[in-house]
């Protein structure tokens, strides 16, 4: 067991609403990442955060590239008018950034680096949009033999196929998170964004109250045909694509723009915010699976109760990043979990998965229902291309 050599506490989160992403524009299409970024953390400097005490400022972001390049965290830190003194990075980990991101705070905190910092994620996939930065995994065939990689949702059929899951769980699942994010109550962690003149958004886009299993049964699935199934059977031998395809629009995750800051810190932080912690940090884990396997967040979530030292029975929270709903099918499966407790506001394939940011939204929702339900244990978790997954375990403070 593992666990962080000194206590990292959490004492703030919070997040943008998330946007989802239009053919022709979308409601937020006109804010550039480092401006969604940077209204959090005046939002943050607004709720007291001691603005000249911060060591850092790390941010992740899967796309690096566009607006998005050139370090956006620190693009967003000037934005913001925050001091020069302070310095800033990124984190690109692919979906795992924003999480990773979050762990890294935590890493410089727990070795006596930083006593506070600000971490969490941005990505505006409507102005940098997945893929635009023509990563070489996808444009040369020899790196991509190398590294596994084929098109995400293939990745997403392949692992409900060996794990058994079957078409109707996967609609049940998405029904599912757009009935229990439409029921989700209103949160002052959502922090509405705004242009010079007007709000633009103050709610997730992404919630539909007209779903249901029966509809989603007559949606197209998108990935049986799709060619990277050869490098599939290439990299896993013996292994044959399914006879029809698993995953549609509908049990992927929505494309979305978004961003979500927390402040991490040490204990004697609490005197320079002027506030207690609400949570500690007690276990992280980076895990990575062969590619294209999807399964590299169960193992990272294992790692990360290890190095807390609880049983996953102890969890009162889990926000497992819909991914796709294998994603959250695998991880109720394999931990034994509870679905009531798992992803209760709904995930990305209601709400949108705005890459970067996926960290930073899941902390969020997980402090926020912790507190309601007055849980003491979270976990989050995420999987992300390349076989590569991430996890935090959280404990609230009471």
């Amino acid at each position: 067991m593992k666990q962080l050599g000194s206590g990292v506490f959490v004492y703030e989160a919070i997040r943008t609403p998330k946007a989802r992403v239009r053919r022709h524009g979308g409601t937020l299409a006109d804010v550039p990442a480092y401006d969604l970024l940077a209204q959090l953390l005046r939002e943050l400097q607004r709720r007291g955060l001691p603005v000249a005490e911060v060591d850092e400022v790390i941010v992740g972001t899967s796309t690096a590239f566009g607006d998005q390049g050139g370090n956006v965290a620190r693009s967003a830190v000037l934005w913001a008018g925050w001091p020069d003194e302070i310095s800033a990075g990124v984190v690109s980990r692919l979906c795992c950034s924003g999480l990773d991101a979050i762990e890294t705070g935590a890493a410089k905190i727990a070795a006596g680096s930083a006593d506070l910092v600000v971490v969490g994620g941005v990505e505006s996939m409507s102005r940098v949009p997945m893929m635009s930065d023509n990563p070489a995994f996808a444009t040369s065939s020899l790196l991509g033999d190398r590294t596994g990689y084929v098109t995400i949702g293939v990745s997403a059929d392949l692992t409900a196929m060996q794990h058994g899951f079957t078409r109707a769980e996967l609609d049940e699942t998405a029904v599912g998170s757009h009935r229990r994010a439409q029921a989700a109550p209103p949160s002052d962690s959502i922090v509405p964004v705004c242009s010079a003149t007007e709000t633009l958004l103050s709610v997730d886009e992404g919630p539909r109250s007209d779903i249901s299993v029966e509809g989603l049964a007559e949606l197209p699935a998108l990935f049986g045909e799709d060619p990277s199934w050869e490098r599939v059977e290439q990299r896993l031998p013996g292994t044959t694509r399914p006879a029809v395809g698993l995953h549609t629009a509908a049990t992927a995750p929505q494309l979305a723009d978004g961003a979500a800051a927390a402040v991490l810190g040490t204990r004697s932080a609490a005197s320079l915010f002027g506030r207690k912690p609400i949570a500690e940090v007690v276990g992280v884990a980076q895990a990575a699976v062969r590619s294209p396997l999807l399964t590299a967040s169960v193992v990272a979530a294992r790692k990360a109760l290890d190095n807390a030292g609880i049983l996953a029975s102890r969890l009162d929270v889990i926000e497992a990043n819909e991914s796709f709903a294998v994603s959250v099918l695998l991880m109720i499966r394999e931990l034994g979990l509870d679905p009531e407790k798992v992803n209760p506001v709904g995930g990305s394939m209601a709400t949108g998965h705005p890459l970067g940011a996926g960290g930073g939204v899941l902390l969020v929702n997980a402090l926020e229902q912790l507190r309601r339900v007055d849980g003491e244990y979270a976990l989050i978790a995420i999987p992300a291309a390349l076989g590569l997954g991430a996890a935090i375990v959280i404990r609230r403070l009471r």
